[in-house]
């Protein structure tokens, strides 16, 4: 389908502002830029009943972490999420939105957790930062209010690859053990790909080269400052849509925006993770451009996969009787 007429808006409103590509600027104006636009993009700010910034440790100092604490007595269910920007952008303050509406939509505890920057941390800091920091809060439970038995991990972009690189660390490396995982447009195959030669397919065309968007420009710009060397790409932790074997990860959640330059890959390790006989959903949302799923004040389709992913965490984590999955997204 044509772009939702809520992306033309969008990106008419950036055309006339003359915003530059991020992948135009410094790394400074990129990161600051990239808050501002979510924070712009992301609604209201909705409260919770405890919000806490506290540190884990990681495998080269202290992480910082933000605890979202809906209201509930005891141990609660937790999803350790992993915020997006190219693992070059962003902090826990460009998760914060959806962390909050997740817990609140749930009634799970969303953790967020500040790992490492590249370029002045490169690939595999990042992974090794969210993979500690998911093991320190599953030793850690009762600290946290945690319960180590419906822990889950999520992340959107390259939050979404960090994710899918933990559940591989943590079934290879002895745990912890997650009940699920919530992939949103993950980046899972870091090879560069071909200059494309062009297509008549307009959601191929616009998610590849339209410079008002997210494009493989930017793709690549990120991937840049990620990987230090050109075989990194090859290492499942980078790419797990190369890894071997995807037999016993959790169950997940792929969602993906038809005008993404990331589709293709993140509805390949959909498919490949329920060749695994992993349990998995795919919901990908027409009309729609990366980075939707963190602006719900934009695009209302950001609500709607917010809640999607709202429903699928609550029937996998066993807080309630799932919610009907909204007919804004088409299952595959």
């Amino acid at each position: 389908m044509p772009l939702d007429p809520q992306v033309v808006a969008y990106r008419a409103a950036r055309a006339a502002a003359g915003v530059a590509p991020l992948y135009t600027q410094t790394l400074a104006e990129a990161r600051a830029a990239d808050l501002a636009a979510i924070r712009a993009g992301g609604g209201d700010v909705e409260p919770v009943h405890e919000v806490r910034d506290t540190v884990v440790p990681g495998p080269a100092g202290d992480l910082p972490v933000r605890v979202h604490r809906p209201a509930g007595d005891g141990p609660l269910p937790t999803l350790v999420y992993f915020f997006g920007g190219g693992w070059t952008l962003g902090s826990v303050d460009t998760a914060d939105g959806i962390c909050r509406r997740l817990a609140n939509a749930t009634g799970c505890q969303v953790v967020t957790v500040g790992y490492r920057l590249a370029p002045e941390h490169p690939f595999p800091a990042a992974v090794h930062d969210c993979h500690a920091a998911v093991a320190w809060l599953a030793a850690h439970a009762d600290e946290f209010g945690a319960d180590p038995d419906r822990l889950a991990v999520g992340g959107d972009s390259a939050g979404g690859n960090l994710a899918a690189a933990v559940t591989l660390l943590s079934r290879d490396g002895g745990g912890p053990a997650l009940a699920a995982q919530l992939l949103v447009y993950p980046n899972t195959d870091q090879r560069e790909r071909a200059e494309p030669a062009g297509s008549a397919d307009p959601a191929e065309s616009a998610g590849e080269q339209d410079p008002l968007l997210f494009n493989r420009h930017s793709v690549a710009w990120y991937r840049g400052h990620y990987l230090p060397e050109e075989a990194d790409a090859a290492n499942p932790l980078a790419s797990p849509l190369l890894a071997e074997d995807l037999t016993g990860l959790p169950p997940a959640l792929v969602i993906t925006a038809e005008y993404d330059p990331l589709r293709e890959e993140g509805e390949r390790y959909a498919d490949r993770l329920r060749a695994a006989g992993v349990p998995v959903e795919l919901a990908r949302y027409p009309g729609m451009i990366h980075g939707f799923f963190a602006m719900p004040g934009a695009f209302d389709a950001g609500r709607h996969a917010q809640d999607r992913a709202a429903a699928f965490l609550r029937a996998r984590l066993g807080v309630a009787p799932a919610v009907p999955a909204d007919a804004g997204a088409v299952d595959g």
